[in-house]
């Protein structure tokens, strides 16, 4: 029986893989992997609960618990129904700031029932049971609107700032045009209540002809967000088409540019019907952008202790080039860039910072499983 199997096989029966660490190199040191969990189908999101366990989205509409030592759960119930075609399905996941006290989970996920069969992302929540067996009370706070995916560019990650709003980082389904349209949430980034009120000083509210949910627009596909633990600003990148993979940081009011201003041209080697170059007056240029395509998904600062060489770094994963990007910082530049991972040949989903300090991998495969990255400096 191969390693693989064995360890799918662990996962399904909530066995620990207890697989051996495997060295990897890197310019600070090096980098150790373990295996924690195996056998989930395309997971797509973690969030760390308060005993150190872990909620795992899994693409085809499932959640679970996944312990500390790597046992993971039955599917959860109370799960919405999702669009489980093409990119979508059960996406991103996160705790309430008050996870403690509420115990309320929020999901992201692509919705069918628009016309002609068509997708949008939908966020909700529910409350965890106690015995973190099922979703109870699930409630629907926010739908992209229209819905006009036919499969992909869904986004969306979820991200709770310091003042307990809610940000969704959304794609524009590949309807390139809708991301300037500010009377649809197609390619924006949207900030919210936690029950899905829209908040009043929301840039866009009371303006005719715009969604007051908007907080920044011209977004192309969003697969990462994160809030930067040093300026409390909220930090996102997106898919470019063919070249032009980027980082913004989404501010009120503001234009992002796509599909006006791209380092990229289409898949077909053409240029973008709508595109007027690179940097375009009125719209934001990226913070930092890639001219060819990692396609990158996932994001984390690292601001722990146990390993002080990561701090003021950022960790992006890689789908395409299959890799762990580290970017270091100083400030919101970044300085210097370093491709890690290289020889583990799996697409990484999703980048977490976990308690202990320790990253956290998901790899996009389906039997995908959970990693925990270290590093030895000596």
């Amino acid at each position: 029986m191969s390693r693989f199997i064995w360890l799918g096989l662990l996962a399904v029966l909530g066995g620990s893989p207890q697989a051996a660490a495997e060295d990897y190199p890197s310019a600070l040191g090096t980098l150790t992997t373990e295996v924690l969990a195996a056998g989930l189908e395309h997971p797509w999101a973690l969030a760390f609960m308060p005993d150190g366990g872990m909620l795992v989205s899994e693409r085809p509409g499932r959640l679970r618990v996944v312990t500390a030592d790597g046992r993971s759960s039955p599917p959860l119930g109370g799960v919405p129904e999702v669009y489980a075609r093409g990119q979508g399905g059960l996406l991103d996941v996160a705790l309430s700031p008050g996870f403690a006290e509420d115990r309320l989970v929020y999901l992201s996920y692509a919705e069918g029932g628009g016309e002609g069969d068509r997708a949008g992302t939908a966020v909700g929540r529910g409350r965890l049971a106690e015995d973190a067996s099922r979703l109870d009370d699930f409630q629907v706070i926010f739908r992209q609107e229209p819905k006009l995916s036919t499969g992909i560019h869904f986004g969306s990650r979820l991200v709770f700032d310091r003042a307990g709003y809610l940000f969704v980082a959304l794609g524009e389904n590949n309807q390139r045009p809708t991301a300037q349209d500010l009377d649809k949430l197609q390619g924006k980034v949207v900030r919210l209540h936690p029950d899905g009120r829209v908040p009043e000083d929301n840039p866009f509210v009371g303006r005719p002809g715009a969604r007051p949910e908007i907080w920044s627009y011209g977004h192309r596909n969003q697969q990462g967000a994160a809030l930067n633990p040093w300026t409390g600003e909220l930090w996102t990148h997106e898919h470019g088409p063919r070249g032009g993979d980027e980082i913004n940081i989404p501010r009120a009011g503001r234009n992002y540019g796509w599909p006006l201003a791209t380092h990229g041209i289409n898949y077909t080697l053409l240029p973008i019907p709508e595109a007027r170059g690179r940097t375009v007056p009125g719209t934001e240029p990226p913070l930092y952008v890639w001219e060819k395509s990692p396609a990158i998904s996932g994001m984390a600062f690292y601001d722990a202790e146990r390993f002080p060489a990561w701090r003021h770094n950022l960790f992006i994963g890689a789908l395409a080039q299959q890799q762990l990007i580290r970017l270091q910082l100083d400030g919101n530049r970044v300085v210097h860039e370093e491709r890690l991972l290289t020889e583990l040949n799996a697409r990484i989903r999703d980048v977490r910072q976990g308690p202990d300090g320790y990253l956290y991998l998901l790899t996009d495969e389906p039997a995908g499983r959970l990693l925990r990255v270290g590093l030895k400096t000596e």
